[in-house]
């Protein structure tokens, strides 16, 4: 049998996370979760993750089309989008920091409202409740009935029902009680720990380390269960040790097997800083061999990349990065490449870029 080397890993990050492009439904419950970002540069970063995997997306289509979905806004190791299907592993939510009486008080007050008024946006809680204000995370003020309304949503007293102009318009939802029994609290731990497994393999064991202690996050409820679980998954895994690395990926696929093609000269694609292919920064440097970074809250003159530079996908290779803004209908694109990633100047390249700048172009609706 060949011996498994990062070029086949590399191989198959890719092909298994950029499959045939399909619906939207069926996209993200593939994708099992689609990583939320609100800045757009030059959209934001759930509808530049999704235009690669659903046929025809056009920037918006998810938000747009989301009430008919079987979605939820919620959080997973992050906060974004999940399948209902997954809501009974992450619900009934324990928030790690309880409520006191009186914010427990507060929090049914609301709940009662909600249910009687049915889709409630924060202006009529606003309007009908006087919370005052309350000191933000980042400094300054904030309205407390915002953050009751935040707080509802992550305990699951709340759904998102749809948006409003990018606001949260909210609905009271019931989870059904989740078995208590040791038994099934180790299934619903190992389940969360393949739905990340399934979304970002091949991981190398520290990143699934990682990853297994910000599902906490989703389902702190769950947080000692899920480490508990964590090696007896580990070793129902397909794994392999790579020049000291141990990597870990479903069990039933192969990172040898030809099924996993990935695209010729003519492909390019700018993918999100968050797109499953390059989310994890570790596995990103072990595969690519430099190291992309996020720098969108990091100072101007600090920044190597850029505001919000999109990795440059060339075949099975990240060979730069790009930032893209709008000059009215038009793009402007500043691209960077890494040295020993330089693509040589043919015109199988030249043509490559023009089609991505161009769907991209057609993604945003310019």
């Amino acid at each position: 049998m060949t011996t498994l080397t990062l070029d086949h890993l590399r191989r198959y990050a890719v092909a298994r996370s950029l499959f045939k492009p399909t619906t939207l439904g069926r996209a993200i419950t593939k994708l099992g979760f689609v990583q939320a970002d609100p800045i757009r540069a030059p959209a934001r970063a759930q509808d530049l993750t999704l235009r690669h995997r659903v046929i025809g997306y056009r920037a918006g289509d998810l938000e747009r089309r989301y009430p008919k979905l079987a979605v939820d806004e919620d959080c997973l190791v992050n906060y974004g989008f999940v399948p209902h299907a997954l809501l009974p592993l992450l619900h009934p939510r324990s928030a790690r920091r309880e409520w006191d009486a009186h914010m427990l008080a507060k929090a049914r007050d609301v709940l009662a409202f909600v249910r009687e008024r049915g889709p409630t946006h924060p202006r009529d809680v606003l309007a009908a409740f006087s919370h005052g204000r309350v000191r933000g995370y980042w400094g300054g003020e904030l309205n407390a009935g915002t953050q009751l309304l935040d707080g509802m949503h992550y305990r699951g007293m709340l759904r998102v029902l749809r948006r409003d102009s990018g606001t949260r318009v909210y609905a009271a939802v019931d989870h059904p009680p989740a078995d208590p029994s040791p038994t099934a609290r180790e299934a619903r731990a190992c389940a969360l720990l393949a739905v990340v497994l399934q979304k970002y393999a091949p991981l190398p064991s520290a990143s699934l380390g990682q990853l297994a202690g910000m599902l906490g996050l989703g389902a702190p409820q769950l947080r000692t269960d899920i480490r508990q679980a964590l090696p007896a998954f580990k070793q129902e895994a397909a794994s392999a040790v790579i020049d000291g690395v141990t990597w870990f990926w479903p069990a039933g696929e192969s990172p040898r097997s030809s099924r996993w093609q990935v695209g010729d000269d003519r492909s390019i694609r700018f993918l999100a800083p968050f797109d499953p292919v390059v989310w994890d920064r570790r596995r990103f440097e072990m595969l690519w061999g430099w190291d992309y970074r996020f720098e969108a809250y990091t100072p101007a003159p600090k920044r190597r990349f850029g505001h919000y530079a999109l990795p440059m996908l060339w075949r099975d290779q990240v060979i730069g990065w790009t930032n893209v803004s709008r000059l009215g209908d038009r793009l402007k694109a500043q691209h960077g490449f890494v040295a020993h990633h330089r693509p040589a100047s043919k015109p199988s390249f030249a043509d490559a870029m023009a089609a991505e700048l161009h769907a991209l172009q057609r993604f945003l609706g310019s």
